[in-house]
């Protein structure tokens, strides 16, 4: 049965508004003899890295499914598909895994559907490394090949996935690949990852690309009180989640001071990591509620916070929460999007909702359907508000390795049966159908 629209109706968006859903290639692949080996298969094969076990192996094997998935993709009537484009598939024997890309691009053309590739989504390839500076100049490279391949057919482009993730999970507090618990000196990564997003930009420009942008992840910081020790805990939260990944980019600089925290030519560095964007790419899950220090570790969201932190994550009270314990808070996407479009004016490029998704067990899948309405819904309060938002990708077109979850966290329109490979959709992927239906 096709879950019905909600009673009211959501408001219809501005035509050449964009619609898709998104994926990672590490998530989805599988066929990881047909690739070099990335930093996240050297952590999964670490024991007691991965909740389950797991690994990315097979995944959803959507190496050799792609036309089937690109069918779900057509049903569903989407604008566009952002996937990831696997670094080490690239580099796989002497270049040549770049032909599973030519032919899901092909695919996808074929279908209607528009190829949003990332060409960076956490699988560094093994025997590189974010702290060093040459990995950005080696990723350049990389997007060379990628854009003088692909660039025919494809038009929008995205540098890298949650750089502030990749540093802060991969390299602080060592929960994802490449499982380094450095602190505060993995601030080297976060320059570096700026970096090459400003290198990747001059790339594609010399290939001709005019559609570029940036997958970052934000949220509203809530503080815990308005105590000082509270206030002050957050706006340092704030600065290290949102801040340090947004203004470099956006304004040409580090936040109070940062700058001076980071390795190199930071000035020269700055100009490139500032190169224009044509839009600004926002992973939205939900906001963050953040006190001063509580003077021991923190278990929080499948993560512990260290007690070495100057701040500690805390639960947001009397909210509904996901599968995976993550508070649902709809409002904060409106908060978020116009605290954006306030704080860096006209420097803000249009923005994409990039991400926006949830976990949940079960076909019939109501609380999804509930939370992407809600979302959507206040995608377009902030659209009404006077952000400039030109398009909502919603995580994930189908169930896939959650990282250091393994399968155990499900976000997909789609279920994916991981010992048969079936697929079968979810209410939630009949609920998405319609709404892209009522809005055309």
């Amino acid at each position: 049965m096709i879950p019905p629209m909600a009673t009211n109706a959501i408001p219809k968006f501005p035509a050449g508004f964009l619609w898709g859903v998104s994926t990672s290639a590490h998530q989805i692949e599988g066929a990881a003899e047909l690739r070099e080996p990335s930093v996240w298969d050297a952590f999964t094969a670490e024991p007691g890295r991965v909740k389950d076990g797991s690994t990315a192996a097979t995944a959803c094997d959507h190496y050799h499914r792609y036309r089937e998935d690109v069918a779900l993709l057509a049903d569903l009537g989407v604008d566009a598909y952002r996937f990831s484009i696997s670094w080490p598939r690239v580099l796989f024997d002497n270049g040549r895994g770049l032909d599973f890309y030519d032919r899901l691009v092909d695919e996808l053309c074929a279908a209607g559907v528009r190829p949003v590739p990332t060409l960076f989504h956490w699988d560094l390839p093994v025997g590189l490394d974010w702290l060093e500076r040459d990995t950005a100049a080696r990723y350049a490279e990389y997007v060379q090949v990628v854009a003088e391949r692909l660039g025919d057919r494809v038009k929008k482009w995205i540098t890298i996935n949650e750089p502030a993730e990749h540093t802060l999970f991969g390299h602080a507090l060592g929960a994802h690949a490449p499982g380094k618990r450095l602190m505060f000196d993995a601030l080297p990564v976060a320059h570096h990852l700026l970096l090459a997003h400003g290198l990747g930009v001059q790339a594609l420009r010399a290939s001709g690309a005019t559609d570029i942008g940036i997958a970052n992840s934000h949220g509203p910081t809530w503080p815990a009180s308005q105590e000082q020790p509270d206030l002050e805990a957050a706006a340092f939260y704030d600065l290290l989640l949102n801040r340090l990944f947004a203004e470099p980019i956006l304004l040409g600089e580090y936040p109070d001071g940062l700058g001076e925290l980071m390795p190199g030519d930071v000035a020269a560095d700055l100009k490139v990591i500032s190169e224009p964007l044509d839009f600004y790419g926002v992973n939205y899950y939900a906001p963050t509620r953040v006190g001063a220090p509580q003077g021991e570790d923190i278990e929080f969201g499948g993560l512990t916070i260290p007690a070495e932190l100057p701040f500690s994550v805390q639960e947001i009270e009397d909210v509904p929460v996901t599968d995976f314990g993550w508070p649902v808070v709809p409002e904060g996407l409106t908060e978020l999007l116009t605290t954006f479009h306030e704080r860096y004016g006209d420097r803000l490029p249009p923005l994409v909702i990039t991400e926006n998704g949830c976990s949940y067990e079960g076909l019939h899948d109501r609380a999804r359907i509930d939370y992407l309405d809600g979302h959507v819904r206040a995608l377009h309060r902030a659209s009404e508000a006077g952000v400039d938002v030109r398009g909502y990708f919603v995580w994930s077109l189908m169930d896939n390795f959650e990282w250091a979850e393994g399968y155990a966290q499900r976000f997909g329109l789609v279920h994916v049966d991981f010992t048969t490979q079936e697929r079968t959709k979810k209410d939630s992927y009949a609920w998405y159908r319609s709404l892209l239906r009522a809005q055309r």
